[in-house]
């Protein structure tokens, strides 16, 4: 299956782990308030679940906490994250000529991401990838409990497209939460396999196309 301007203008990427690969900040910024939590701290690779979902569900579903500590936690992650953890990052390698090479094509870019919205600006901004978006849509810093479904649909608001079922839209992501985010929204979702998805994650959420690497994806677009 491949997709051109004419019959799906607009494509929504997710951020960590489909344009960047943020790991090494992300888990940087979990073991740092773990500590300051008195919680033990475990090597980075046991924490890779806390990549792609909303970081109160994390602290809370991952380690247990209750509400109040994962509230704790989450602002002891953003204290290192402003600072440090965002720039321990980097971008995937062919994905700033692919971004081009789209927008060049006449698609309509998009950023949908669970990242809060204050730091995705400066990420991109960072790396440069500001120009090729027309909407960058991530949550919102001082509100609990948004899905990917709810910044899909701040996208589509933001592009004026309905809100559900927005036609020629697509979404692309790296984990079950875009997957469960775009079928919610009834659009369909490309998962990407160099991201942060477990063996057999993409699959198991019905991802409608899998791309394994940035080589596979240009060719879905730019075949």
């Amino acid at each position: 299956m491949t997709f051109s301007p004419d019959t799906c203008p607009h494509i929504f990427f997710d951020l960590d782990g489909t344009l960047t690969d943020s790991k090494e900040g992300i888990l940087r910024c979990v073991q740092y308030a773990l500590e300051q939590c008195g919680r033990p701290v475990p090597d980075a690779a046991a924490l890779s679940p806390f990549i792609g979902p909303p970081l109160l569900d994390s602290f809370q579903n991952i380690t247990g906490m209750e509400h109040e500590e994962a509230t704790y936690a989450v602002a002891q992650y953003r204290a290192r994250f402003s600072k440090v953890g965002m720039f321990e990052n980097s971008v995937y390698p062919s994905i700033p000529q692919l971004l081009e090479d789209l927008h060049t094509a006449g698609y309509l870019l998009a950023v949908a991401t669970s990242k809060p919205e204050i730091y995705t600006l400066q990420i991109l901004e960072h790396f440069h990838l500001t120009d090729f978006f027309t909407v960058i849509a991530g949550s919102d810093i001082h509100r609990e409990g948004e899905t990917k479904a709810d910044i899909i649909r701040l996208a589509c608001k933001r592009l004026s497209l309905p809100e559900e079922a927005a036609p020629g839209t697509i979404m692309v992501g790296d984990r079950k939460h875009d997957l469960i985010g775009a079928h919610a929204c009834k659009i369909p979702c490309i998962g990407v396999a160099y991201g942060y998805a477990d063996p057999g994650e993409l699959e198991a959420y019905h991802a409608d196309f899998i791309a394994e690497d940035v080589s596979a994806l240009r060719k879905i677009f730019l075949p």
